[in-house]
């Protein structure tokens, strides 16, 4: 599955994240919170949350 440029939710936390690219049908063991082809990052990063 490829996705381009969709926005999928807003996310508020990583656990965030990973509950909607599940909701999106991504399975689990593609899930990486630091894949940039996976996830673009705005205002920050996997390890920055304000």
């Amino acid at each position: 599955m490829v996705l381009s440029n969709v926005v999928l939710g807003v996310a508020y936390s990583p656990a965030d994240v990973v509950d909607i690219l599940r909701q999106a049908g991504i399975e689990d063991s593609v899930i990486a919170l630091d894949d940039q082809k996976l996830i673009e990052w705005l205002g920050g990063g996997p390890e920055l949350w304000a």
